[in-house]
């Protein structure tokens, strides 16, 4: 796919929350790789009182995503320890801190079938949570996922427009979009300007 994209024209890639960060050197041409973090950070300060909320990593995997949000807004964080049996399916193991009467806010780059998001919701209710939401960078929400989260124990689940989603996510009862449209689009402006990029996520 990179030299797909390398030999129709491009000379400058513009991502955001790669899966694996190693992804980049899969180019040849310079890669700009943004975060949602801000994005989330304002909705998270505009919708929820910060002084009680945890931030979740929903595997081992993503702790240092969850550490760089929770830094932000000055939360603890917990990590779901689990373990997958055969690929797209999830076990649950245990929950690594103390969840106990917290609002508990999972954050993660993708959901896909929604089987772990909503394992690991219902594992932090188990262990005492107060509630949990989700924050997710890429909804790709596929194989009945809208309505496997609507009829799970999430309170609400936030995904950005990085996908064009369709009606059946729209119309939701628990999933809303956050808009990353204003922050490519300074990424944009930046680069063509030779500004700094990584100002936008001091």
């Amino acid at each position: 796919m990179a030299n797909l994209i390398t030999i129709a024209g491009a000379d400058r890639v513009l991502t955001m929350d790669l899966h694996a960060g190693q992804i980049q050197g899969f180019f040849d041409i310079p890669v700009d790789n943004l975060y949602a973090v801000p994005v989330i950070e304002q909705d998270i300060r505009k919708n929820y009182d910060i002084d009680k909320l945890m931030i979740i990593s929903p595997d081992v995997g993503g702790v240092v995503r969850a550490r760089q949000l929770a830094k932000r807004i000055n939360a603890d964080i917990a990590i779901v320890d689990k373990r997958r049996p055969e690929p797209g399916k999830a076990e649950v193991m245990n929950i690594i801190g103390d969840v106990e009467g917290r609002r508990c806010l999972l954050f993660d780059d993708i959901v896909d079938s929604g089987g772990t998001l909503v394992q690991a919701a219902e594992a932090l209710l188990e262990e005492g949570a107060a509630e949990v939401s989700g924050y997710i960078s890429h909804g790709v929400l596929s194989n009945g996922a809208v309505k496997k989260i609507d009829g799970s124990r999430l309170t609400k689940l936030a995904v950005s427009d990085s996908i064009d989603h369709p009606d059946e996510v729209k119309k939701a009862k628990k999933i809303r979009e956050i808009s990353v449209a204003p922050l490519i689009g300074e990424a944009i402006r930046r680069i063509a300007n030779e500004e700094s990029v990584s100002k936008l996520f001091d």
